[in-house]
């Protein structure tokens, strides 16, 4: 018996608890709208707070990396910047690759609109970096056959477009790939390449779909922690500027 008015209260709450109940509009006032603009003044309570803060991080982002003698920019084909932050793509990767997997990396590959603004001429400081590289992009190896990389040449015959290179040479004529090493040599095609580049783009990003046909192994590098330790170790940058990308006759 117990049991038999135990489900009937739950039955009776059960009920009770699904009952619509009528939603109460609360009185909305129109308030003044707020404009952001040079005449609105500062909390001057929450700007002594976070002033200690501030000094601090313009301390860091202000500190001397490098120095550059030349502008650094991500204009042209072959641009400066584009091929010196390619060859610190290749570097750090071929690194962590020897140490991990006892393998070369064999080229890399970065895209151009990830470098996001140039570095001036002069002292390089650690907050232009991050100018430069505003993103959390990871370093990632892509472990291709030979066979796979024509679509890697056909995507830049297509595109024409400046993604920077390392250990890359492209040459695309009439629309085609002419002609194509990876250091220095002709590719085979039942070998397997080992390419670094960042996850955007091995995850298919700027339409870069050839990737899905390799392995993708993360090596766990920020792609700007590993350019800032590369600037700290160059004292003077002395950027490459041999021809990678080749587009004869581009329009």
């Amino acid at each position: 018996m117990k049991n038999k008015f135990l489900l009937l209260g739950i039955a009776l709450v059960s009920l009770t608890s699904c009952k619509t109940i009528p939603l109460q509009v609360a009185n909305v006032e129109t308030q003044k709208n707020i404009s952001i603009n040079k005449d609105l003044k500062n909390d001057e309570a929450f700007v002594k707070v976070i002033e200690p803060y501030k000094q601090k991080l313009d301390r860091e982002m202000n500190q001397k990396i490098s120095h550059t003698n030349t502008d650094l920019t991500k204009q042209g084909d072959n641009s400066n910047l584009g091929n010196l932050l390619a060859d610190y793509t290749f570097e750090g990767a071929n690194e962590w690759a020897k140490s991990h997997l006892q393998k070369n990396v064999d080229a890399a590959l970065i895209n151009i609109g990830g470098i996001r603004t140039a570095i001036g001429k002069g002292d390089i400081l650690l907050k232009n970096v991050y100018e430069v590289m505003p993103f959390e992009n990871e370093v990632v190896i892509v472990k291709m056959k030979g066979s796979d990389l024509q679509g890697l040449f056909e995507y830049y015959a297509k595109n024409e477009i400046n993604n920077p290179v390392s250990h890359l040479y492209i040459e695309i004529q009439n629309g085609k790939p002419s002609k194509t090493l990876i250091d220095g040599k002709t590719i085979n095609s039942s070998q397997d390449y080992y390419i670094a580049t960042s996850d955007y783009l091995a995850l298919g990003g700027d339409n870069m779909n050839f990737f899905a046909k390799g392995e993708s192994i993360s090596t766990g590098i920020k792609m700007r922690d590993l350019f800032i330790d590369c600037f700290k170790k160059n004292p003077q940058i002395v950027p490459n500027t041999d021809v990678r990308l080749n587009f004869i006759g581009k329009k």
